[in-house]
């Protein structure tokens, strides 16, 4: 296959570039289950020991897009899978939003999770015409909340344990973030002019 131009392309910035999750990604996910910790937040519970069989289904059912949670690969733009991120809970009617993310243990700190965020947003905003992004992140989890800050979303509420795990109950922290939102968010931190958003 020739070379790709992505000089172009919509689904990266200078930075990352994002791709469809393919089956062979499936050792990722794999990994990524014995970061504990990482998981717990993300997926507020401890989850059952990991299985090759269990990684390599959930490459699968969410390749080539063929589920209405869209799956991407993130790379940084040497082609190292770095980590993962999903637009879900696509609601058309109302025009709202989810994004979850995993960025892999060994290139957290590195600002991909906040690019990719925003890699999704101008996509869910701009051409989907969704208009509300909606998102929660447990309590603790510090890193999350600070990049859900930094895209622009304001914290709108705060769900008083509901969530059970690690021996206690924690809260939930909402966020959200609109259209309009986003685009003054844009405009002040000049993201706008950076991602050829007009």
């Amino acid at each position: 296959m020739q070379n790709i131009d992505y000089s172009n392309y919509f689904w990266q910035d200078e930075v990352i570039r994002l791709r469809a999750i393919q089956p062979e990604d499936w050792e990722n996910h794999y990994r990524n289950r014995f970061d504990t910790p990482a998981r717990r937040l993300l997926e507020y519970a401890v989850e059952l020991p990991p299985t090759i069989s269990e990684a390599k289904a959930f490459a699968e059912r969410f390749s080539e897009f063929s589920s209405n949670r869209l799956m991407f690969t993130i790379e940084n733009l040497n082609g190292e899978n770095v980590g993962g991120v999903n637009l879900n809970s696509i609601d058309e009617r109302n025009g709202t939003f989810s994004i979850g993310i995993q960025i892999d243990r060994n290139y957290r700190g590195n600002g991909y999770g906040t690019r990719a965020i925003h890699i999704l947003l101008k996509y869910a905003f701009f051409e989907r015409r969704l208009n509300k992004f909606n998102n929660s992140v447990l309590e603790g989890n510090v890193a999350s909340a600070a990049m859900l800050r930094k895209v622009g979303c304001v914290q709108e509420g705060v769900r008083r344990q509901v969530v059970y795990t690690n021996g206690r109950y924690y809260n939930s922290i909402l966020y959200g973030l609109t259209k309009d939102e986003y685009v003054e968010h844009l405009h002040k931190t000049n993201v706008l002019l950076n991602q050829g958003i007009n």
